[in-house]
């Protein structure tokens, strides 16, 4: 005899598995728009560009995003989690947009679609030690970067490195320089900037640049209608003058990319 109850909860399992393994659809800018509102996903623990000041998000690129989001005619709904997960959730469409730094890579652009970039930086070299200055000199040397940065793979690259020991904050990695457990923290040179300013007696010394990158935000592979909302707006920005302004305000300097 059949039992049409049995059956139907067996359909509605098989339906909610195939939903789960395929996933939702990244909303279009049309789509987007209609609702009036763009969920934004980012680390919140990498300042000066994006963290907490008690329990509210702020940062160069938070403050970035809301300007765009204005002149997109939306509001925002934050998201915060680990860096590991930013773009993970991003192929699954669970926001709709990540900034949180990242540097526009060809294997990054394998899985999302990156807008045009919002500023550029790159890995800078920090000793406790003055002779530790250059990407040469960190070989047969412990070095500490963040989990998922492109720090990691360049200074993987680097010949000679005895350890690289990454961390999944970059508080973490510059923690662990202070407590003398690395000789060496690479990090972004505007990062750097701010924690020699934040604790300018600390010991730690400034060395070169390691290598150099433009940093962006990202959509969902192939959304490009969103991309082409999200540049279109972000162009505004920076030719109204509130994008230089924001950006001395962090860094005292225009971080643009020239």
């Amino acid at each position: 005899m059949n039992k049409p109850g049995k059956w139907l909860r067996y359909g509605v399992l098989i339906a909610a598995t195939l939903s789960a393994a395929i996933g939702t659809q990244a909303r279009s800018l049309e789509d987007i728009q209609k609702d009036g509102k763009v969920i934004f996903a980012t680390e919140g623990q990498f300042p000066p560009f994006n963290y907490f000041q008690g329990t509210k998000l702020s940062g160069f690129e938070v403050e970035l995003a809301e300007l765009v989001a204005k002149k997109m005619g939306l509001t925002i709904e934050w998201k915060a989690l680990g860096f590991d997960a930013l773009l993970a959730g991003l192929r699954q469409d669970r926001w709709d947009l990540v900034i949180a730094s990242h540097g526009i890579t060809d294997e990054r652009a394998k899985a999302v679609t990156f807008t045009n970039p919002h500023y550029c930086s790159g890995g800078q070299v920090v000793a406790m030690e003055a002779g530790i200055k250059t990407g040469a000199d960190l070989a047969g040397k412990v070095v500490a970067v963040q989990t998922g940065t492109t720090y990691l793979e360049s200074v993987k690259k680097l010949p000679g490195i005895k350890e690289v020991k990454n961390f999944p904050k970059d508080t973490d990695a510059r923690s662990a320089l202070l407590n003398g457990r690395v000789d060496a923290w690479v990090s972004d040179r505007f990062v750097v900037k701010q924690a020699l300013a934040g604790a300018p007696n600390a010991g730690m010394k400034v060395g070169d640049m390691v290598f150099i990158e433009r940093i962006a935000a990202a959509v969902a592979k192939g959304n490009a209608s969103l991309a082409a909302g999200y540049n279109k707006a972000l162009a505004e920005v920076m030719a109204d003058g509130s994008y230089a302004a924001l950006s001395k305000k962090y860094f005292g300097e225009d971080v643009r990319c020239k």
